[in-house]
């Protein structure tokens, strides 16, 4: 037995990945929330190919959601035709890269009563959420560490979460099926820009995403949305499309800082994600900054096509200093209700987050110059330095 945890300790690595995966670590990837259709989809698109490491995550994930199937039809028979008649007040989009501060961001503009908000419960099992939240919810719980693996920001089934899971969990076009299916991020990735994929899965994504935000909204009373989520910040002109008066605000921060926060995500959540061996190091930090450029070049051409008044930016830097005075702003520039009289709400939670440090990096020069011929396009554009 002990010769058999040796061996599977070594195939846990990637033969050329720095990245360690416990094999038996199974809850904490999203793929058991994903309707049992779609989890096919993903296995037919990566030729049914899980290595050993991913072996017991994905029996594991199968399981639920084979188990959760019949639930997601009632869930449909119950309350199809309620969601579909369900409008969308134009929602508030929060974009920026990964690792930028879109999640205190979300979460600070969250406290103002006056919107609503997936939940990590919503957009892990987003088939199952309205109808069966009794059975499924405890088991998220206990599926979740007080603290997300990469930081130690506070992680709960009724906190704001991004809606990108929710999308991983009901198409085959999401960002994070890249982190569960590494060895074919890149072809994942596309999804985020969408400019290399079939019209017929930008239709379909299209069709699932409204589809998905009328559920959200018809759980909350028709509240209006704000909604976090990094891989929109490539597709306004695809969301102003759908939602023509939506509001955007746009976070961004220090490149260099960004470039190492999301290498340290990498390395400590999608570990917890995938069922293949993850990739080259080299290859995967290439794919990182590959797609921070894309997005960044798109979001620049197309933020132009935004509406006067419906759009606010955001310095992280900034937030962490004064977070009550940035949003104050964004309120005001936005036209957004509710600030002053939900004051003392912001306040608590900005009190409430003063322990939670920022990580702090040190860059060598030729750390430095490798970053720089990386995300230069930014880093000149907003004026950065270490």
């Amino acid at each position: 037995m002990a010769v058999f945890f040796y061996i599977w300790s070594i195939m846990a690595k990637g033969r050329n990945s720095s990245i360690e995966i416990d094999p038996f670590n199974v809850t904490f990837t999203p793929l058991p929330g994903s309707t049992f259709i779609n989890l096919l989809r993903l296995l037919a698109q990566n030729h049914f190919r899980v290595d050993a490491v991913g072996i017991p995550r994905i029996l594991y994930s199968i399981a639920m959601s084979a188990a959760m199937s019949p639930l997601n039809v009632l869930e449909k028979l119950r309350f199809d035709k309620k969601i579909k008649g369900t409008e969308i007040k134009p929602p508030i989009f929060i974009i920026g890269h990964w690792r930028s501060g879109t999640t205190y961001l979300h979460n600070l503009l969250s406290q103002n009563p006056n919107f609503a908000y997936p939940t990590t419960f919503q957009t892990v099992t987003p088939g199952v959420f309205l109808g069966s939240e009794n059975l499924i919810k405890p088991m998220v719980e206990a599926s979740l560490p007080p603290t997300r693996p990469e930081d130690n920001v506070p992680l709960g089934a009724d906190l704001p979460q991004e809606e990108e899971y929710a999308m991983g969990n009901l198409c085959p076009y999401s960002f994070y099926n890249g982190w569960c299916f590494p060895r074919k991020m890149n072809f994942y990735y596309k999804f985020v820009c969408m400019d290399e994929v079939p019209q017929r899965a930008v239709e379909e994504w299209k069709e699932i995403y409204i589809y998905y935000l009328k559920k959200i909204t018809f759980a909350n009373n028709g509240k209006q949305l704000v909604l976090k989520n990094p891989s929109n910040t490539a597709r306004i002109k695809l969301l102003l499309e759908m939602f023509p008066d939506a509001k955007f605000v746009h976070i961004y921060r220090n490149p260099y800082h960004v470039f190492l926060s999301m290498k340290r995500d990498i390395e400590s959540e999608m570990p917890l994600y995938c069922v293949q061996e993850p990739r080259d190091d080299g290859e995967m930090e290439k794919e990182m900054a590959d797609l921070y450029n894309k997005m960044f070049k798109k979001y620049f051409e197309e933020k132009k096509l935004i509406p006067e008044g419906n759009f606010s930016e955001v310095r992280y830097e900034d937030l962490i200093e004064n977070p009550l005075r940035e949003v104050k702003r964004v309120h005001k520039e936005l036209g957004l209700p509710g600030f002053d009289e939900n004051k003392d709400n912001f306040v608590r939670y900005i009190d409430a987050q003063k322990e939670i440090k920022p990580h702090v990096y040190n860059i060598d020069k030729q750390l430095k110059e490798k970053i720089y011929d990386y995300w230069k396009l930014t880093i000149d554009r907003w004026g950065y330095d270490v």
